[in-house]
Order: structure tokens, then sequence, then C-alpha cells
């Protein structure tokens, strides 16, 4: 197929090597695979790279590197296209360990989403339920690419709420677990989700334990709004709007043990002004949550978020 290059590009205070490959859709016959690598900086990484896709018949669509300057690290994450009966599913997987071998690769993943299992999650939640509602409509209409294994709330919700109705009615499984600040229930929230691959914490009002993020092993994304840390505890929206801010957001991040200040995978804002009230300033808010905490989800999914030394991230 015929491959449109663009010339690398270099900007001040980093390298980024932006390379892009377009192609016509490709025929039907023909599957979408997605890799991602991350290793020491070497010189040759982005031939070899190609051509192993090449080599087995496939395309590149599109290519993204990123280089820090002087680090000596390499990410880079393909979007190509091939044959699954000409690039067999194991043999892909083989070939791509050949190339993390050669280049000591600290993280090489490759994922066909067209025959790879769904990612399981499980989503752990409070009361507020704007961020929990908006992550079960786009598990049903198909904007996540997850399974959602279960739904854990601290808060008791009754049985008769649009929430209980809709997981009943889809089959996922839903439990309370009321907490305390002395039994947070921890140990029957990881019996819950085992076999997830990651853990969402959709306004979840709970401190998760060092132990906890330990014993879970997997990710964690969190969501929260981004009026801290200006304006902390109860009713933070009330405050900022009796503060007369005019700039909201919202951050998703992964979850470590310093409160809130995990890598951030995504942010939002918008600015909001002296003719919103308490009610719009609010609603402005959530929906900034739940758009911010989906997409975090989405990229995740997609491999477009890679660890860039120890608190930061590296999104494509």
């Amino acid at each position: 197929m015929a491959m449109a290059r663009r010339v690398p590009r270099y900007v001040l205070g980093s390298v980024q090597r932006n390379m892009s490959f377009k192609s016509l859709d490709p025929p039907s016959s023909l599957t979408h695979g997605i890799h991602v690598f991350h290793c020491p900086d070497a010189v040759g990484i982005v031939a070899k790279l190609s051509d192993c896709i090449a080599s087995r018949g496939g395309n590149i669509l599109a290519a993204d590197v990123f280089v820090p300057e002087n680090k000596q690290v390499f990410y880079s994450r393909s979007d190509f296209v091939f044959d699954p009966v000409k690039w067999p599913r194991v043999q892909m997987e083989e070939d791509f360990l050949k190339l993390s071998q050669t280049f000591n690769a600290i993280r090489s993943v490759v994922r066909v989403p067209a025959l790879d299992p769904k990612y399981k999650i499980a989503v752990l939640a409070s009361k507020q339920d704007h961020c929990l509602v908006d992550l079960l409509h786009g598990w049903q209409d198909g904007r996540l690419p997850v399974d959602i294994t279960c739904v854990i709330s601290n808060h008791h919700r009754g049985s008769n709420t649009h929430v209980i109705r809709f997981l009943e009615r889809h089959g996922i499984p839903y439990h309370c677990l009321c907490t305390t600040k002395e039994n947070k229930r921890e140990g029957e929230i990881l019996q819950l989700i085992q076999n997830t691959d990651f853990l969402v914490l959709a306004r979840y009002m709970q401190i998760l334990s060092g132990n906890f993020l330990r014993s879970y092993g997997n990710d964690i994304i969190n969501i929260h709004h981004g009026l801290l840390p200006s304006f902390k505890g109860g009713n933070p929206s009330k405050q900022a709007f009796e503060a007369g801010v005019k700039l909201i957001g919202a951050t998703s991040h992964y979850v470590t043990e310093e409160l809130d200040a995990g890598p951030i995978i995504e942010q939002m804002v918008e600015r909001v002004s002296h003719r919103d009230n308490l009610q719009s300033f609010v609603q402005k808010s959530e929906n900034l949550e739940k758009q911010c905490l989906s997409k975090a989800i989405r990229s995740y999914c997609e491999l477009r978020v890679l660890p860039y030394e120890e608190k930061r991230t590296v999104v494509f």
C-alpha cells in the first residue's frame, strides 16, 4: 500500500520524532493491531519496528515516537493492519518478544482489539453516581471497550434506583459494602475484584491503603474535580462557586499511596462566569469529570498511556 511519510519534527525542550504513516481504509480481510514500546534509546529502533511489521505483510497506519532530551529512553506507539492468516496472533507475540529482547525493552505490549478479550474492570463508587452512570452508558453503547465485572459501592442505594435496575437488567453484580473509617472492608473488595485487569474509582470517596494497592497489583484509575488543593472537604463546588473562580476542571490519574498525586492521564478545563448559578456550576463540573474519566479509560485501553519517570506519563 502507498504510504505518506511526515518528516521527523524536533521541538525545543524535547525531541519528538512524530511519524505518521497514512493509507486508505484497510480491506475487510485486514485486522487492526496496536503495539507500544518502551526501551533504552538506540540507533535503528524505528527501522526494526517497521521491519518487524512489514516482514509479515503488515502495514503501519500511524506511528508516534517520543525521545526525551538527555534521557536516553525511547517510547513508541504503532497502529498497523495485518492479515491474521499470514501473521497469526501467536507468531506476532513471538516476533515482538524477539524485538524487545534485542533492545532490552522495559515494556513491549501488542494488542489486537478484534481478537483479544476486552479488559475486565471493576468500578467503585460512593454516593455521587454521575461518573458511574456515564461509565455504564458508555459500556452499553460501546464507547468504552471494557467488560464491567461488578460495581462496588460504600453507599446504600436501595433496590429501586435507576443504577440498581440497570445493573440487574444487564447482569452486572452489585455489591454494597458500607464502610467506616475503622473498617474500609478492603479484604472483601479484593476478593470481589480478582481477575480484573484494572480498577476504576468513579468518585469513590474512600482512601485506599498502601497494603490494598500492593495486594491488588494492577493499575487503578481515579477521577476528581480540578478544584484541589484550594477547596478541600465537603461541597468543593459550592466553596469554589462562592469564591468566584473562573476556571474549573477535572483530573484523571493513577492511584498511588500519595493521595491525589499519582501520574496524570487526562485533564480537562472549562471557563465559568458570573452568569453561572450554583446548579449550572455543579453541572459543568460533573460533566467534566465524566468526560475526563471516560477519555482516560479509552486512552488506557488503546495503549496510549505509558509511565514516564516516577510521577509522569507519556500519553500518545
